[in-house]
């Protein structure tokens, strides 16, 4: 074989394989595998802040709205102060119809979480970088990947789609799982279209023009 051939088959060879580590490095950082999800419905537990709704049947002296003060208590009438932090609405109702059955022979407690404030940033989901409108939003059950991107306004003209993250808070901190936003929108490609639980943060990064990426 001649010297300059050889030489040109050499530069070829060097080129490629320069090219494959550049696409190895690139790879996203993550598991390959579906997020699991570890949400897990459970009774609601009144807490500070929460706005509640005490309805005490025929008699409406004592049925009002009450808020959680910051020491966890609330304040009844014919009763004083009850303290409703870490309850779940129907054990505070039995609590305060014991109260007044000093009072009222039979008593018919029922309480309402009016307005869940110690909850609003635990159950919320979140689109963050190349999007185009940023959201924190309350996670609603069965919410996918993509009901979170349309949410945000659909992926900006700066994003990179295929090098989406979901990051999920597991109990060994935030753990990355790749999504293929692009695949999912124009190949439909599903497979990485996961289900969303609480505490999820979707992160779309930018394009890296200077690598040739458009």
């Amino acid at each position: 074989m001649k010297p300059a051939i050889r030489l040109l088959l050499l530069n070829l060879c060097a080129l490629l394989v320069t090219g494959l580590m550049a696409s190895c490095a690139s790879a996203p950082i993550g598991i390959t595998e579906a997020p699991e999800l570890t949400y897990k419905k459970q009774a609601y537990v009144i807490g500070i802040g929460d706005q509640l709704r005490i309805d005490v049947w025929r008699n409406g002296d004592l049925t009002r709205d009450v808020n959680v003060r910051p020491d966890g208590f609330i304040t009844m009438p014919l009763m004083g102060d009850v303290k409703a932090e870490g309850l779940a609405p129907e054990r505070l109702a039995a609590l305060i119809g014991q109260h007044l059955k000093a009072v009222i022979k039979t008593p018919e407690v029922a309480v309402t979480v009016s307005n869940p404030v110690s909850v609003a940033y635990q159950f919320r989901v979140r689109a963050l970088g190349q999007v185009n409108q940023p959201i924190s939003i309350a996670f609603s059950e069965g919410m996918t990947v993509m009901d979170l991107v349309l949410a945000a306004g659909g992926v900006s003209p700066y994003g990179a789609p295929n090098r989406t993250l979901l990051n999920r808070l597991t109990p060994e901190g935030y753990v990355k799982y790749p999504v293929k936003l692009n695949d999912i929108l124009l190949k439909g490609r599903i497979s990485t279209n996961y289900l969303l639980q609480p505490a999820d943060i979707l992160t779309i990064p930018e394009k890296r023009f200077w690598k040739g990426e458009f």
